[in-house]
């Protein structure tokens, strides 16, 4: 019998979770209803912050942050090369234009270095946000890039789309990504692939009260329904003064970002297993780094940062392709016909074509050296002791290194 196919990551879905959600289905709200106020308040007690907002994906929790800070057209905002494309997408949404910073080459992460000259190259534009990103769910230096960025004049937006569960000590005692300590706000995804699973889903954190306000007005297309924000009182009221129960009025323009209750309804079901899951890839990250020492120093695992306890999203090697004489292409190809799945994270978002056609070529030598050696191996919470393993045999033989 052969050995089941291991993607690079997926969504583990269990008999509670099916029933929650065949519950909500047979509840009187499909779209918004109470599940999703149980979800932002369950989520927000899980990572330490005062207000979690829900939405549609991590990339509506992007724009959303974006949007709630009142990003200009022509206004910049700093987002690491390494990093989907939404994350300089959100700004551009906006109007705003993009700064690319470098990232560690042994980390994929930004760097108090990298986002100083990021900072430099502004030249005289205003500076509204730096949008860190914890990549692979290893949280970045979040103290110093928010003194930078105050700095400049700017905020902090985590962009935590892979570090649910992450932990960190930055010297004045343990954090959680999400927790907003050290940024304006923090924003998540629960794509199949990340910690806890939605289908798609997002969720913005965040300490401060009108930014929460805001971002919940902006998911639901700019609308209110409060009576004491009515402008137009011959409408919104009648002769008597008593609101009119119909009525709502829209201030500014906002998206159909909202978050459907049967999905909350998975998502409240997941979040109740977070710390096993971060338990269980805590687990298997450390069978990876026993098993993947004999491969050294052609192959390594990114390492945590000091001080941190991440629940990783991706296991990410660095493989030395060019010292090995072979490529990243054949060597994915070679696992794949064993049945393990592998990933690229990511193509450096400062090479794509209109990034590039916009800003002219970037140099970031990091971002370069990162994306030509990494590989992302497969990690997810039901994967077996073995199956790390197996993983390594197979990269190690495709290598043609003794493992």
């Amino acid at each position: 019998m052969s050995a089941p196919y291991l993607p690079y990551g997926r969504q583990v879905i269990e008999a509670d979770d099916l029933a929650a959600v065949a519950e909500a289905l047979q509840a009187d709200f499909l779209t918004t209803g109470p599940r999703v106020a149980a979800f932002e308040h369950a989520f927000a007690r899980a990572v330490g912050a005062r207000h979690a907002i829900a939405c549609a994906n991590g990339t509506a929790a992007l724009h959303l942050a974006i949007m709630a800070l009142g990003l200009k057209p022509g206004e910049v905002c700093i987002v690491p090369a390494i990093t989907f494309l939404a994350t300089a997408n959100c700004v551009r949404y906006q109007g705003g234009e993009v700064i690319f910073a470098d990232v560690d080459p042994k980390t994929g992460l930004m760097t108090p270095e990298s986002l100083g000259r990021a900072i430099d190259k502004a030249e005289g534009k205003r500076l509204r946000a730096v949008l860190p990103v914890h990549f692979a769910g290893n949280p970045a230096p979040l103290p110093t890039l928010r003194a930078l960025a105050e700095a400049a004049g700017a905020v902090v937006v985590e962009d935590a789309c892979h570090g649910l569960g992450t932990g960190m000590d930055f010297g004045s005692g343990p954090e959680r990504i999400g927790d907003c300590r050290h940024s304006a706000m923090a924003t998540f995804s629960f794509h199949p692939v990340k910690t806890i699973a939605c289908g798609e889903g997002g969720m913005v954190t965040t300490e401060d009260p009108v930014l929460a306000e805001r971002l919940a007005r902006l998911r639901s297309h700019g609308m209110v329904r409060d009576p004491e924000c009515f402008t137009n009182t011959s409408l919104g009221r009648d002769a008597d003064g008593t609101a009119n129960p119909w009525y709502y009025e829209m201030a500014e323009l906002g998206y159909n970002y909202r978050l459907p209750d049967i999905l909350c309804a998975l998502g409240l079901s997941q979040l109740s297993k977070l710390d096993r899951f971060c338990q269980r890839r805590r687990a298997l990250a450390e069978i990876y780094r026993t098993q993947m020492a004999a491969l050294a120093p052609w192959v390594q695992l990114i390492a945590p940062p000091p001080g941190s306890d991440p629940a990783l999203h991706l296991m990410v090697a660095l493989i030395d392709f060019a010292g090995l004489g072979t490529s990243r292409a054949k060597l994915m190809q070679t696992l794949s016909r064993q049945g393990i799945g592998t990933q690229v994270h990511y193509v450096p978002v400062h090479h794509q074509p209109y990034y590039r056609d916009r800003y002219g070529h970037t140099d970031l030598p990091g971002a370069d050296q990162f994306y030509s050696q990494c590989l992302s191996l497969p990690l997810f919470a039901s994967m077996t002791d073995r199956d790390p393993v197996r993983v390594v045999r197979a990269l190690a033989d495709g290598l043609g290194l003794a493992a």
